[in-house]
């Protein structure tokens, strides 16, 4: 009897079509996006707190939440990076399956995020407190996204991204020792967890010297807190030996 292939055909173009309109949404709501914070930016400094804070908070997730690992990937490749590797949509996964050239750009990107919106906080509110809520709030959009159903990344560079503005010696310090770790280990994950952890010490650190604010040590272990529990599949990993090293292509996703 003939096989009848038609129907298996039909649905990886379905499918392909689903992951078009899942990146044309995020992309057409980049513009409005861009105009909504260059407003707020411009028209909310002297509003009522309360307003401050709503408009920030969610252009802050809202920037959070936009997948440049998943819109690079499509753009380039023509690719679901959710069905490669983790299935994350971070800037390791990307290097993975897309390469270096196209990590490096999705790596900017995603810190630009966690930049932009303590940026915006502190511009339009002034508060410490509104900085490290929009910076937590970035780094809730990088790790659920709105644009993929709530499947995003890790929250690394996201996160990195707002502490660079909090507390650029305490960056510097999770920077080095992400680095460093990563190097000699060639496990992404473990570099990510060591970094978390040295970025909360040295919050810690410069809060006791009169470097630094409370509150920002709070956003360190807060959101350490969530980097860390977006991880947890890889410590598992880690524990039994099969976690992905540096340098190892991303396989398709079960």
């Amino acid at each position: 009897m003939r096989r009848f292939s038609f129907p298996s055909f039909s649905c990886r173009r379905e499918t392909r079509r689903g992951h078009e309109s899942t990146g044309t949404w995020a992309l057409v709501t980049l513009p409005p996006l861009a105009v909504a914070f260059a407003a707020a930016w411009i028209v909310m400094p002297g509003q009522p707190v309360w307003a401050g804070y709503a408009v920030v908070l969610i252009i802050a997730y809202l920037l959070g939440s936009m997948p440049w690992g998943y819109l690079m990937l499509q753009w380039r490749r023509g690719v679901d990076i959710r069905e490669y590797g983790s299935g994350r949509t971070g800037m390791s996964n990307v290097l993975r399956t897309g390469g270096g050239k196209v990590a490096a750009v999705v790596l900017a990107l995603d810190v630009s995020k966690g930049i932009l919106s303590v940026f915006l906080a502190g511009e339009v509110i002034g508060h410490r407190e509104a900085e490290v809520a929009a910076g937590l709030m970035a780094l809730v959009g990088h790790n659920w996204p709105v644009y993929l159903g709530f499947r995003g990344g890790r929250g690394i560079a996201t996160g990195a991204g707002a502490l660079s503005v909090l507390s650029p010696i305490a960056a510097a310090v999770a920077v080095s020792a992400f680095a460093a770790t990563t190097l000699v280990s060639r496990y992404v994950s473990l570099g990510s967890i060591v970094g978390v952890i040295a970025a909360c010490v040295s919050l810690v650190a410069l809060y006791l010297l009169g470097q630094t604010f409370s509150i920002y040590t709070l956003y360190g272990f807060l959101g350490g807190a969530i980097i860390i529990w977006q991880h947890r599949d890889n410590i598992q990993r880690i524990r039994d030996g099969s976690e992905r090293r540096l340098g190892a292509p991303a396989t398709k996703a079960n």
